[in-house]
């Protein structure tokens, strides 16, 4: 549970983060790129073996790429989403990816959760909606006045979510010693990939990655990994359907407290009241 726990704060710590450094002047994909190279770094230095790059498994190596390719293509995905669908709905959609490794570990690795837990699970999953689901406009959701596009929405749903159930999938089928050699192929696979989309976004908008932003990149990436390390930790203790919603809506309780003391945004009513599911899918969860 205190992995889980750190889990959460590592994620609330990248949101917060991010937050601070909402506004880039550069190109958009160098707190990206410098996130994922950070990562890089950090996983080299907990690696116990470093020779383990050239002579690891080739189970690793396989889920560490599918990792990488998974978190850039819910970047590329959200961004895209934004622009067609705004902010609030992709946001909804982005958390709902957690129902991809809850089916993975329900469907695919048979972890039973009881009837608290479902019922755990329906209300983390309403308070995502509830949160996300304020009004539109001013966010730019469907600002166009066209239809959301649904396609759009769901490859951001399965992209996120999958990226997150590689954990699982990972902690079933890898070597627990090759812990810290999957995240180095994970953030090096997304590295590279990002590095291509900062290359075409110079090439499209003529705007270069600026020093401060790669800087701010450094200091999502430590939290970012130790996020991404802690879930998979959380992983082989726990079932599945316990810590996916826990993580996702924690991280959710937990940066809307630091943003309500620290940069003074009330929460509104339908935030409020999904705090109040979350609250009570937790207990639901914990039975």
């Amino acid at each position: 549970m205190y992995s889980l726990l750190l889990a959460i704060f590592s994620s609330a710590s990248v949101a917060i983060v991010l937050k601070c450094f909402r506004n880039q002047r550069g190109n958009r994909f160098g707190i990206i790129l410098g996130n994922y190279l950070t990562s890089i770094l950090v996983s080299l230095v907990l690696m116990p073996d470093r020779s383990a790059i050239f002579s690891g498994s080739g189970v690793t190596l396989l889920c560490g790429a599918l990792g990488g390719v998974l978190f850039v293509a819910g970047l590329v995905s959200m961004q895209s989403s934004v622009t067609a669908n705004g902010a609030t709905l992709t946001a909804a959609f982005a958390k709902l990816g957690l129902l991809v490794p809850l089916a993975l570990s329900i469907l695919w690795f048979r972890e039973r959760p009881g009837l608290w837990q479902i019922g755990g699970i329906v209300l983390a999953l309403a308070s995502v909606v509830v949160i996300n689901s304020g009004k539109r406009g001013a966010d730019g959701d469907a600002g166009s006045g066209t239809a959301p596009s649904l396609a759009l929405l769901l490859l951001t749903l399965l992209a996120c979510g999958g990226s997150d159930g590689m954990a699982k999938v990972f902690e079933q089928v890898g070597r627990r010693s090759e812990d810290t050699l999957y995240f180095f192929f994970v953030f090096l696979t997304a590295a590279v990939l990002s590095a291509v989309l900062a290359v075409m976004e110079y090439r499209r908008t003529g705007k270069r990655i600026l020093l401060p932003e790669l800087a701010a990149g450094v200091a999502v990436g430590i939290p970012n990994y130790f996020s991404s390390y802690l879930l998979l930790k959380a992983l082989v203790s726990l079932p599945a359907f316990l810590v996916y919603p826990v993580f996702s809506t924690g991280t959710i309780l937990l940066v809307m407290a630091v943003s309500a003391v620290f940069f003074r945004e009330r929460p509104g009513r339908r935030q409020l009241a999904g705090l109040g599911l979350i609250l009570a899918a937790l207990v639901l969860l914990n039975i």
